[in-house]
């Protein structure tokens, strides 16, 4: 039996902000290990097309600063090229152990709305390619269904070419 669907923090700022969305809620499970493998199983759970469904990588650059990266679930991080984009000379993902101090979300529900701070945020070009894309709600067990043009103006967020 599902538990009860309630908004999310993420909901309740798109709410504030007048940006619509739609959510979505699977059932959470352990699911495959590793953000590629469990985002790819939430998009066939959804029955969404992986390539519209984008995961939250956090990393922190060579000066110490933290960068937030939404890519494909099917694609890797370029770090080369993520590191480019924001204009360090290197990147490297946040340790899993470091995920909830940094963001307040729990790894496997990390979004890029709605984070303890507001970082720089870069999205894979391609989420322009589509008229909506999935990205986390917030928790595990919840994803919101919103226009890219939408999420890039609230996070302030850029595009470019940043997986492998």
């Amino acid at each position: 039996m599902r538990k009860k669907e309630e908004k999310t923090n993420v909901m309740r700022i798109l709410d504030q902000k007048k940006i619509p969305y739609t959510a979505h809620y699977y059932e959470e499970s352990d699911g495959p290990e590793g953000t590629r493998e469990y985002g790819l199983h939430v998009a066939q759970a959804l029955g969404q097309d992986p390539k519209r469904a984008f995961k939250t990588l956090t990393a922190r650059g060579a000066s110490k600063d933290i960068y937030v990266f939404d890519i494909p679930t099917p694609d890797s991080l370029d770090l080369k090229k993520a590191a480019k984009a924001v204009g360090e000379k290197s990147i490297e993902l946040l340790h899993v152990s470091e995920i909830t101090a940094v963001t307040g979300y729990v790894r496997g529900g990390c979004s890029p709305i709605g984070m303890k701070k507001s970082f720089p945020t870069v999205f894979h070009v391609s989420a322009l390619d589509f008229p909506t894309i999935y990205i986390s709600a917030g928790k595990i067990g919840a994803q919101v269904e919103a226009a890219p043009g939408d999420l890039l103006a609230l996070l302030r967020a850029n595009t470019a070419d940043i997986t492998v």
